[in-house]
């Protein structure tokens, strides 16, 4: 593994700013967190409606770290009620095997 690690959270919403705003308050209280690289919110293209939150991070003991962590729910509250319940897992967290 040389590239770190991706979370991904999917949501499905059709109140498109209120994802959005969701997006922009989770994302400034994170903007701190050790070994966090950054993050996108992507809409779907061919399923409105459907969004993926990435998250880039250093390492998988970064990612764990925080998500272990005191401050995790209280940080991504804003976006919990967005999770797309009809998955059985609605995120999956990948390494990163290469990059160009």
């Amino acid at each position: 593994m040389t590239g770190g690690l991706r979370v991904l959270l999917y949501h499905r919403t059709d109140d498109v700013a209120a994802i959005e705003q969701g997006y922009h308050v989770v994302s400034r209280r994170l903007a701190e967190v050790p070994g966090m690289v950054g993050n996108e919110l992507l809409g779907s293209v061919h399923r409105p409606g459907e969004y993926v939150v990435v998250s880039s991070w250093r390492s998988l003991a970064d990612f764990t770290e925080w998500e272990h962590g005191p401050d995790h729910r209280r940080q991504t509250s804003p976006l919990r009620p967005f999770r797309d319940t009809t998955m059985s897992r609605p995120f999956g967290v990948y390494h990163v095997m290469g990059t160009y």
